[in-house]
């Protein structure tokens, strides 16, 4: 792979929408595939100051998973390896150092930070120019035409629309399931006797009747 999309994300962890994303995007724009580059579990804890952030070798080790039957995916843990969390802009230029060709692919929640919060993003867009997926109910055209630095980059930004279902999946919304599954786990675990406990997690519930004991 060489003419790739590198998406840049925590991956924490990584969900469904990713990949449907990151394949939606790469075939609409006839790249080749996408490198995913999770980031350093400290800066998604410390400087994005998420809930909760997965280790970084488990991130990997999930992400591996993904990518082993996905010939069109590959991983990039350089940040991972890093003191500290790097920019954007030099880890495009590591891949590019590595043989990509790679364009950074984000969604459009991080259209106001590219504006305000990120470095080197003119840099960024005239060298590897940028792909940007919709999310939610964004307009990435009016959120680009209505803030002045992104209009002035607007012509190295390319804007895809999704379809509506894979907008509002978001890891956040599955760390919260998680909990909640481990949260009922628990609870049956305090009213099921434990010789027992794994016997009922694998059957097949009986039909529902009228009357139940």
């Amino acid at each position: 792979m060489k003419n790739c999309l590198a998406f840049f994300g925590a991956f924490n962890p990584p969900t469904a929408a990713h990949l449907q994303l990151a394949e939606f995007a790469f075939r609409q724009t006839g790249r080749e595939g996408v490198v995913f580059v999770p980031s350093r579990s400290a800066y998604i804890r410390d400087d994005q100051k998420k809930d909760a952030a997965f280790p970084d070798a488990q991130r990997l080790e999930l992400l591996g998973a993904l990518a082993r039957n996905r010939p069109w995916m590959q991983i990039c843990p350089w940040e991972l390896s890093r003191p500290s969390q790097p920019r954007s802009y030099v880890t495009l230029c590591h891949l590019r150092e590595e043989g990509y060709a790679p364009s950074l692919l984000l969604g459009s929640d991080k259209l106001p930070e590219l504006a305000s919060g990120w470095k080197f993003v003119p840099e960024i867009a005239r060298e590897f120019g940028i792909v940007c997926l919709a999310r939610g109910r964004d307009s990435c055209r009016d959120i680009i035409r209505d803030d002045p630095f992104l209009s002035s980059i607007a012509d190295y930004i390319t804007v895809l629309e999704p379809p509506a279902a894979l907008r509002d999946i978001s890891s956040s919304a599955v760390r919260e399931t998680l909990r909640e599954l481990r949260r009922l786990e628990e609870d049956l675990a305090r009213m099921v006797p434990p010789e027992i406990l794994p016997l009922l997690k694998n059957a097949a519930l009986p039909e529902e009747e009228g009357t139940q004991a």
